[in-house]
């Protein structure tokens, strides 16, 4: 059961949106961001919780994807105009750390066949993983395209050493309805990785890149 104003959150977002939107127009499309605070949390022992969830629209609008293959998997990516990496060009890196890091920064989603990702360690060393950049599994048949939107929509929860957090739930393109959705389905399952579900919640707001924090609980 959510303890959201359902008029309070709308409210929020058609100040947001037309903020953005309207009073103040980027030349760059804002992220709406969902900052979180949490309190009766202890991160030192209490279970710190790290889960992602697909939700019903895109949270960004310049995903960018690379797919590290084989000749099958790099052709499939050049079907759906996505940049690819052979083996061969991930062998030439020779472990480099500093060339890992700077491939890694280049993209947000990197996906590898089956057969690829165990070999990932040992071609590129730990420097994806420590970047939270590992590949996403690509299956033999898999639709690429179809990966590519799940990844869109999907945000990732993380309890670290803080009691703050924050994921994307959208940009200022998406409009109010849609918003409101990503934000339900997003607090719904935030409350059900807490230890005493909305009781571990202090204070929610919404942000749009270059806007003002709005509280929506």
């Amino acid at each position: 059961m959510s303890k959201l104003n359902s008029d309070n959150l709308r409210e929020s977002i058609r100040e947001l949106l037309k903020y953005s939107n309207e009073d103040k127009q980027r030349k760059f499309v804002e992220t709406v961001e969902l900052q979180i605070g949490l309190k009766n949390y202890d991160p030192s022992r209490d279970k710190r919780f790290k889960a992602s969830l697909a939700l019903m629209y895109p949270v960004k609008s310049n995903f960018r994807f690379c797919v590290l293959g084989n000749q099958k998997d790099c052709d499939k990516a050049k079907e759906a105009g996505v940049d690819f990496k052979t083996v061969e060009e991930l062998k030439s890196y020779n472990k480099n750390k500093k060339v890992v890091k700077k491939l890694a920064k280049q993209y947000d989603v990197f996906f590898a066949s089956e057969a690829l990702i165990r070999t990932i360690p040992r071609l590129l060393g730990p420097t994806l993983g420590r970047m939270q950049k590992f590949p996403i599994l690509l299956p033999a048949n898999g639709n690429l395209e179809e990966l590519m939107d799940v990844q869109r929509r999907t945000v990732k929860f993380q309890m670290k050493k803080v009691l703050c957090l924050g994921v994307a739930i959208g940009t200022v393109k998406n409009t109010e309805d849609e918003l409101v959705r990503n934000i339900y389905m997003s607090v719904n399952f935030l409350v059900s990785l807490l230890k005493k579900g909305w009781q571990n919640i202090k204070v929610l707001n919404i942000k749009s890149t270059m806007g003002k924090p709005k509280q929506i609980y």
